[in-house]
């Protein structure tokens, strides 16, 4: 039955789920390693960086004091208002989102990926300026996967000169922004060019313990485990959390890629041809110990691999399915988490509790027993059972999806207990 439990959980979870923003990003309420904060200022943004110090004043700095540091600002350009832009106060606000939420100027609870990063007709261009030490200029980027066209690109690139001290220079992130851009009069400066000659940049520090795991092209048909180290010949727009990534190509420290990374406090490295170079390692567990100017990547010890490599086992909540009774929340407790799940149970509790200035709606909850027995009577938990049998269900992430849309579908269509109905 706990297996039922769980597959249910995903079905919800993949329903519910959001494009965008992955779940575990780093918040703005928690810094990654390697961050300091410039000199402050208390303006939410500026309308013209006319000075260092007005930069100064805005930016986030990653790995400050050493040869990769990479002060940073992020922008967002609002084309339904005279193309206004706003310097944003990068140490207040964590994600251009942040910024546009709390001035009002996206509504709560709306998508804000296809309105920011798709739409060709979209409100905003939102994007980030670095000063590359490397090259000694200042760039402004959009993230890797943004669909800006080619008109877009050259009007950012004049909105943001207009209103900068110092020439900017657009640093495409893509292929498909290098060919948008390759014919537009625009000065460019690519990642080749800042880590030309370069063989080695740690774009987040940390030690990891993990398998190697080598992915020339990553699809909806690659399995990743948690307890990988991945090495990529491309990055991808997004993936799960895993113990430690290599890219084998110059990536930018501001990639969607490394602010997962640091916000999981994970190792993230640039290794030029990693690919080739640990190709022999594949599916071994090895410990990976990345520094600002140095690496070590070699096999784990036993010990290491005892103490750092297993994944936690995952705890399954336990379930009282003796009780079937719908109850009113005004009778349940906190205890009762076990038989209506813990929302239900707290929502009684505060009711109980009769909580100055917090209004709790008359409500009911269902019990876990009456979940369990629609499974049953609907021969779904027999239909999980075969699909954790299923090779390709359990190690192919698009047959996978696939059949959990399926099985989904076939839940809705399940009968209920009339008992429950009436």
């Amino acid at each position: 039955m706990y297996r039922a439990a769980e597959i249910v959980i995903i079905l919800l979870s993949l329903a519910a789920g959001s494009v965008a923003q992955m779940a575990r990003k780093p918040s703005p309420s928690h810094e990654p390693a390697g961050f300091v904060a410039s000199s402050r200022t208390d303006k939410n943004s500026l309308p013209k960086i006319a000075t260092q110090g007005d930069f100064d004043s805005l930016a986030r700095v990653y790995h400050q004091g050493t040869p990769y540091a990479l002060p940073h600002v992020m922008f967002a350009i609002d084309r339904r208002n005279g193309n206004k832009i706003y310097f944003i106060n990068s140490n207040r606000y964590r994600f251009h989102k942040d910024f546009l939420l709390a001035m009002y100027m996206i509504p709560r609870g709306t998508d804000v990926f296809g309105p920011v990063y798709q739409d060709q007709n979209r409100r905003f261009i939102v994007g980030t300026i670095a000063w590359q030490k490397t090259v000694d200029k200042f760039t402004w980027e959009l993230w890797e996967g943004d669909l800006a066209t080619p008109e877009m690109i050259r009007q950012a690139n004049d909105v943001i000169n207009k209103g900068f001290f110092s020439k900017v220079f657009f640093k495409p992130n893509s292929i498909r922004q290098e060919d948008e851009t390759a014919n537009l009069a625009l000065d460019r400066v690519t990642q080749d060019d800042i880590n030309r000659n370069q063989a080695y940049l740690a774009l987040n520090t940390g030690t990891a313990v993990g398998r190697i795991h080598i992915i020339d092209k990553l699809d909806d048909t690659v399995e990743i485990g948690d307890n990988e180290i991945l090495i990529l010949k491309e990055l991808p727009l997004n993936m799960p959390q895993v113990r430690g990534v290599i890219v084998a190509q110059p990536s930018s420290p501001l990639s969607h890629i490394n602010i997962l990374a640091k916000g999981w406090n994970i190792p993230n490295v640039y290794i030029k041809d990693a690919d080739k170079l640990f190709r022999e390692f594949d599916t071994r567990v090895f410990k990976l110990d990345a520094h600002d100017d140095s690496y070590s990547f070699e096999p784990a010890s036993l010990d290491e691999i005892k103490e750092k490599f297993s994944s936690p086992n995952e705890a399954v909540p336990p379930a009282n399915l003796s009780a079937t009774a719908v109850m009113p929340l005004r009778q349940m407790r906190a205890k009762d988490s076990i038989i209506y799940g813990s929302k239900a149970a707290n929502l009684g509790e505060l009711l109980y509790k009769r909580v100055p200035g917090i209004i709790i709606p008359d409500g009911f909850g269902i019990p876990y027993a009456a979940y369990a027995k629609f499974m049953k009577d609907n021969g779904f938990d027999k239909v999980i059972d075969d699909l954790m049998d299923d090779n390709a269900f359990v190690h192919n992430p698009r047959v996978r999806r696939q059949k959990l849309d399926e099985f989904r579908k076939s839940m809705q269509g399940g009968k209920v207990d009339p008992a429950l109905q009436a």
